[in-house]
């Protein structure tokens, strides 16, 4: 066992900003009895329970980027992404590929990054917008735990931001690899995971801080 000492830190460090990964439509309009991507049990509704997270974020004047994977339809940039469990999905042009903007609230100022590889750092401009946003801590919800969030949050956590996952608001391939995703998440950034009621209570107390 080792002896660690740490400095408590707070939810939100800094300047936060809410990152919504991979929240599209296909969650709310896709019923196929197969899917593309496994989703565990109770998926939709933690996908639902992130549209309070955005209207926090949206009353505290915090910035809300929104990640959306999407691939050419004629599947040039999917890589070794089809080798594992995936099936072809998040294509250009289809309706389910778009950010299920209605669903969580989207608003005029909101941003979009998309993404062709499991995490938001990888071939994107998202380290530049959040270098231009000034952003400390990275408050993450979406899915999967296992996979987009998780990478997502190894990426943030080597560029050194403060990183906190929600963890009733994130959906993993299965259960199982959802809790180990949180445990490994948790591993690197004491205090990463963290409740819905929790953060929401953090961006009321960030707004009224000022």
């Amino acid at each position: 066992m080792t002896t660690k000492t740490k400095t408590a830190r707070a939810l939100i460090e800094g300047r936060p900003a809410l990152i919504v990964i991979d929240i599209q439509k296909s969650t709310f309009i896709d019923d196929s009895a197969e899917r593309s991507i496994d989703n565990m049990p109770g998926y939709r509704a933690r996908m639902e329970a992130a549209r309070g997270l955005v209207d926090a974020a949206h009353d505290a004047g915090v910035p809300v980027i929104f990640i959306q994977e999407v691939h050419r339809p004629d599947l040039v940039d999917f890589g070794r992404e089809l080798d594992g469990d995936e099936d072809i999905h998040c294509l250009e042009g289809d309706p389910r590929t778009e950010v299920a903007k209605e669903e969580m609230g989207f608003r005029r100022g909101d941003y979009v990054i998309p993404k062709r590889r499991y995490s938001a750092f990888f071939g994107t401009d998202f380290e530049i917008l959040l270098r231009g946003l000034k952003i400390d801590t990275l408050i993450l919800c979406g899915g999967l735990t296992d996979v987009c969030v998780h990478y997502t949050f190894v990426d943030a956590h080597q560029s050194d931001y403060f990183c906190r996952v929600v963890e009733d608001c994130v959906g993993g391939s299965s259960l199982e690899a959802h809790e180990a995703a949180l445990r490994a998440m948790e591993y690197l950034q004491t205090g990463a995971v963290q409740s819905r009621e929790r953060v929401i209570a953090a961006l009321a107390d960030h707004r009224a801080a000022g």
